[in-house]
């Protein structure tokens, strides 16, 4: 009970010292909590970020691996890859061939490219996608109207189309698109569905999507190379084994040559979670400097403080303070700055997040507990900290000279 009155007493006496010295007061709050509002929102900013991109790689699909023609090299580019070039093209037996193994659960072969679609004068240009029925599953998409590219054999070039949410605004309005008719460069696809999904996932926008079958895109675009294969493993466990398997088919199938690339989600995802980590740890320290910078200036206005205040600091002595009184006395005011410069950069982090969250609602901009705690601790401790200086010089100080004014 004794400690418990002697801590009210300190409070009692730091916060009638700091309503004594209201404008000060106010500077040294903004000082602090400018310093913990930065803390919050920056790390809210690096965490955003990084729940942006796993969000990213997720709807790519579930242990998800990429096959991409083409060796990527250590040491760099090859002269081959600058000019384009590749030393073997996937092809669509290539694809079929990594469905050989129990370890893969869906394979879906990829053509990529652009073209002019319209329908009764409107014209457009879009992003066409030729691939298999494996697709959606693989890519977790949804359809809202209709329904997916069908199960057929993949060298079937059948006139079907799935198209994107915005695709089917633009090109039939108020019209039902189902079973209507439209034209993909020189050749015309009966749409078949709608895509449900929307929003970009890895530089592709669901909704201004026109999905064919894989053999009707390499007919469109006039080519027999793949742009990728997409392979799902059974597992997380499995990864490793398909990536093997992949390797080492497509090795066999391009005589004896190493000349595919396979990325795996996870270390893709693994490789942006540590750049991401690190800028959220560096973003996070260059803002807790500026509670450094709030503590030097709570020691600079306390030193300046405690020569104004030497009187008091005498009738403290001249009452029975002790040394160890006054330092406490000093420090606690300093504390009590801190935790209220600290609650009130809180409340400044948290509305500034909720307008990050507002004007970029694709960015998950949360704060972590580990950077809430870190900026209360570094304000409290900084605030402890630079406030030993002038509270020794205050508890150092001669009772009859503090008295007299210092002279």
């Amino acid at each position: 009970m004794q400690n418990m009155g002697r801590t009210a007493d300190i409070l009692h006496f730091a916060w009638g010292a700091l309503r004594g010295y209201s404008l000060r007061t106010v500077l040294m709050l903004c000082a602090m909590a400018i310093g913990v509002a930065a803390v919050v929102v920056l790390t809210a900013l690096g965490e955003g970020a990084r729940s942006y991109v796993k969000g990213q790689f997720a709807s790519l699909g579930t242990n998800l691996l990429i096959v991409i023609p083409g060796r990527s090299e250590t040491a760099g580019l090859s002269p081959s890859t600058l000019m384009g070039e590749t030393p073997r093209a996937l092809t669509l037996d290539d694809a079929r061939a990594l469905t050989r193994s129990g370890r893969v659960r869906r394979v879906s072969p990829l053509n990529i490219g652009s073209a002019e679609v319209s329908r009764k004068g409107r014209v457009r240009d879009s992003v066409i996608m030729g691939s298999t029925h494996e697709l959606l599953k693989i890519r977790h998409w949804q359809v809202s109207q209709g329904k997916f590219l069908p199960v057929m054999r993949w060298s079937l070039a059948q006139p079907v189309a799935v198209i994107g949410s915005q695709v089917r605004e633009e090109l039939f309005g108020s019209e039902p698109a189902l079973g209507q008719w439209l034209r993909i460069g020189d050749r015309r696809f009966r749409v078949i569905g709608v895509m449900g999904s929307e929003g970009r996932s890895i530089g592709v926008d669901v909704q201004d999507l026109v999905i064919i079958p894989v053999a009707s895109a390499q007919q469109l675009f006039n080519t027999e190379s793949l742009f990728r294969i997409l392979v799902e493993a059974r597992s997380r466990a499995a990864i490793p084994a398909v990536k093997r398997f992949v390797i080492d088919t497509l090795q066999a199938r391009h005589q004896g040559v190493k000349d595919v690339t396979v990325i795996t989600q996870d270390a893709v995802l693994a490789t942006f979670d540590r750049i991401l980590g690190a800028l959220t740890y560096s973003v996070g320290g260059i803002a807790a400097i500026s509670l450094m910078v709030a503590g030097i200036l709570i020691m600079n206005v306390m030193l300046v403080a405690v020569s104004q205040r030497t009187g008091e600091i005498g009738l403290l002595k001249a009452l029975g303070a002790n040394r160890r009184q006054i330092l406490a006395f000093f420090v606690g005011e300093a504390l009590l700055l801190s935790a209220m410069g600290a609650a009130a950069g809180l409340v400044l982090g948290e509305l500034g997040t909720l307008i990050l969250r507002q004007a970029f609602p694709v960015l998950p901009a949360y704060t972590p507990p580990w950077a809430v705690l870190a900026a209360l601790g570094v304000a409290l401790g900084t605030g402890a900290l630079f406030s030993l200086l002038p509270a020794r010089r205050a508890a150092a100080m001669d009772p009859v000279v503090a008295l007299s004014g210092g002279r």
